[in-house]
């Protein structure tokens, strides 16, 4: 990881704790920068409620790419993915 994505990290000690459990670099950087990741709450829409768009931006929050050629399915798909 370079010093530029290192300094970005929002949240370092969940940063730390994700890669301690062997997670990769960028998936605990999406993690970690996600806000309120790993907060419990359960308030969050099912996937399938919400519209292209909304599934667009949230992939685009996390940072998965290819997200602009992906349709609906497979957005969801790749969120739940991670």
């Amino acid at each position: 990881m370079s010093k530029k994505s290192a300094d970005s990290i929002k949240n370092r000690d969940q940063y730390d704790a994700l890669r301690e459990q062997g997670y990769s670099k960028s998936k605990s950087a999406r993690i970690a920068n996600t806000p309120d990741a790993g907060k419990k709450g359960g308030k969050a829409s099912p996937y399938e409620s919400r519209t292209k768009s909304e599934l667009y931006q949230k992939a685009k929050e996390v940072g998965i790419s290819g997200r602009s050629k992906m349709n609906k399915d497979e957005l969801i798909h790749a969120l739940r993915e991670g």
